[in-house]
């Protein structure tokens, strides 16, 4: 039935797509990107009624004096800017050496073959809830914090699941131990980077 778990997401995202029209645009790109005052002033009422949205427009007001004379970038220009590559390379490392050491690391660990997909779906879990909780940790301590924090943990767990894959032949609880490790790995990488 896996087929059937899969295709939920496919589910959702058509449910999006077809409420889609029926929500405004975003204020902030009607305004910073696009221009139109009245439009985002329009989009702010529906958000968020008469009463609430007056400050927001004046940190946009703000933020939209702030960055007049800079050139807004599409994905194929940020790709080209030499001082991302970086970033992106590490992000894109990160990012293929989770997919490609995930189920291997629980065949390491000594699972049971039956239960690896469900130890999948609860890693898949967990990230979704860490990335959650991590737009309301954004807010209140910043992105900077988050990646140092977010990095400095990651690396200190994969320091343990190093150890706890190599002592798993001396100690059978240190399997169950690796399995919560990869848990903690991705929701720090959730929360941070």
């Amino acid at each position: 039935m896996w087929h059937v778990l899969l295709s939920f997401s496919g589910l959702v995202a058509l449910i999006q797509l077809l409420f889609l029209p029926f929500f405004p645009e975003s204020p902030p790109y009607l305004l910073l990107q696009k221009g139109d005052k009245a439009g985002c002033l329009k989009a702010m009422k529906q958000l968020w009624g008469e009463e609430n949205y007056h400050t927001e427009f004046d940190d946009m007001m703000k933020e939209k004096a702030l960055t007049k004379g800079t050139k807004i970038m599409n994905i194929l220009e940020v790709l080209k800017e030499s001082s991302v590559h970086p970033q992106l390379y590490t992000m894109l490392l990160l990012l293929l050496s989770l997919q490609l050491c995930g189920l291997k690391i629980f065949q390491t660990a000594n699972l049971h073959e039956s239960i690896i997909p469900y130890v999948a779906l609860g890693v898949a879990v967990s990230e979704l809830i860490s990335i959650i909780f991590c737009s309301t940790l954004i807010e209140r301590f910043g992105r900077k914090v988050l990646l140092w924090g977010g990095y400095t943990l990651m690396c200190s767990v994969l320091a343990l699941l190093t150890v706890t894959l190599s002592l798993q032949h001396k100690f059978f609880w240190l399997h169950y131990f690796s399995v919560i490790l990869i848990f903690l790995f991705v929701i720090f990488y959730g929360i941070g980077p």
